[in-house]
Formats: structure tokens, C-alpha cells, sequence
């Protein structure tokens, strides 16, 4: 089962860092390529904080630091729920989407010091702020444990 997970991380993991590579080279920093006038663009930005651009204005190192911290952090404690798993669920590969996001942009913070966003979601003057595929990664898989969290029955019994 783990020749699964690892498919998947790896699989987030190579989209993200062939879709950022692209980016970089074929879109100037801070420009955009519409691909859906009015709902969708390509936007070449470089952002210091995390998914969404949180944080991104925080004066100093110590944001930087602490998403490296916190990145290394979620590797580390979902590596060892994955490894202890042994069948392949919606939850093991929620954690394999959110494992393989959380490496794709600590790839870049370690490399480059900042990520690539550049999927630039809009509709009118409503802007949501750009992300890339490891983002995407990670609030779906996050969305999907939400949702078995929610709306799986409890089994515990009370008498």
C-alpha cells in the first residue's frame, strides 16, 4: 500500500515543480496570461508567506522560518500516519495530497526562499489570491478529512 502513497506524493510533487518550471520561464514575473477572460489567468508572483499569500507581508525572517518549521513539521508527523497505515482510504490519501503539497512549496521556500503562485482565480473586482498545485494539493486533501471528519457516522456507542 505504500508504493500507493508514495505514487501520490511524488505525482503532486512532479506536477507542482513542472507547472512552477513553466511558469518561470514562460510568464514575466507579475504578468498574466488569460486563459478565461474574467474567471481565470495565469499570474506570475513570487510569494515569501504561505498558500494564499498569508503572511506574506510579515517584516523579517521569522514567518519564512516558521513555515519551513511547520512544513517539516506535517512531513514528518504524516510520514509516520502513512507508514503505520496499511490500506488505502480517503483519509490515507487526503494525508498523501496535503504530504505531497507541504513538499512542493518546501521545496521552493528551501531553494529559492519564496514560492511560485500563479493560478489567479477572479470574477469581476472579487479576486481570490493566487496559488499553485501544491496549494491545490493541500486544501483538498484538507477538505477531504474535513469532510469524512463531518459526515462519518460515530461508531462509539453511549449507554
Amino acid at each position: 500500500m505504500r508504493q500507493y502513497y508514495l505514487l501520490i506524493v511524488v505525482a503532486v510533487v512532479a506536477l507542482d515543480r513542472f507547472t512552477k518550471r513553466l511558469v518561470i520561464q514562460k510568464v514575466p514575473l507579475y504578468s498574466s496570461v488569460d486563459i478565461i477572460p474574467g474567471l481565470f489567468r495565469l499570474t506570475h508572483l513570487e510569494n515569501t508567506g504561505a498558500a494564499f499569500s498569508l503572511f506574506a507581508d510579515s517584516p523579517g525572517p521569522w514567518a519564512g522560518r516558521l513555515l519551513v518549521v511547520f512544513s517539516l513539521t506535517a512531513v514528518v508527523v504524516i510520514s509516520v500516519l502513512l507508514w503505520k497505515s496499511h490500506t488505502i482510504n480517503l483519509t490515507t490519501i487526503s494525508l498523501a495530497l496535503v504530504m505531497g503539497g507541504a513538499l512542493g512549496n518546501l521545496w521552493d521556500r528551501l531553494v529559492r526562499g519564496q514560492v511560485t503562485d500563479f493560478l489567479d482565480v477572479y470574477i469581476g473586482t472579487h479576486h481570490w489570491p493566487p496559488f499553485n498545485v501544491a496549494d491545490s494539493a493541500i486544501v483538498v486533501g484538507a477538505l477531504f478529512l474535513a469532510g469524512k471528519a463531518l459526515f462519518t457516522p460515530n461508531k462509539t456507542k453511549t449507554s
